[in-house]
């Protein structure tokens, strides 16, 4: 699998910090195509192709997650249950990237199947140390199931 053909789903309600991570995707250089949605419905709207994000050659099945869990509608909670839950997505790597270090919300999320759980750090340069660490991570190092 060509790792630039990973396509990346961003789960974000704060537009600054929508910002701040793609600025600290250009910043480590990943090239992956990189989507944003706003709350817990959005994401699932995409994720099963329901309008407006039914036209799949636009808005692909994502390789990798990054999951706020505080959202509108349907927070990352609710969203995480139910992507774990539905075995055509379960398969989807989650992080976690929450302000929250809760350790209800982080046993909570590894309860539910994440991948991985990450407290955005305070300054871009540690988001910008965390992005860079993902990109090792989740699109070099790994090996992730092809997109159905």
């Amino acid at each position: 699998m060509d790792k630039n053909s990973i396509h990346i789903l961003i789960a974000d309600d704060d537009p600054d910090d929508c910002l701040l991570t793609q600025e600290a995707f250009r910043e480590s250089r990943i090239t992956n195509e990189v989507h944003f949605v706003h709350n817990g419905e959005e994401l699932m709207d995409f994720l099963h192709h329901r309008p407006p994000y039914q036209d799949r050659q636009r808005y692909p099945r994502p390789g990798l997650i990054l999951l706020d869990l505080n959202m509108p509608l349907k927070d990352g909670r609710e969203s995480l249950a139910e992507i774990k839950a539905d075995e055509s997505l379960r398969s989807i790597p989650v992080v976690v990237l929450s302000t929250s270090y809760a350790e209800e919300d982080i046993l909570r999320s590894y309860a539910c199947g994440v991948n991985s759980f990450i407290t955005k750090p305070a300054s871009f340069h540690g988001l910008l140390d965390v992005v860079q660490a993902l990109g090792r991570y989740w699109l070099q190092i790994v090996e992730l199931p092809e997109n159905t």
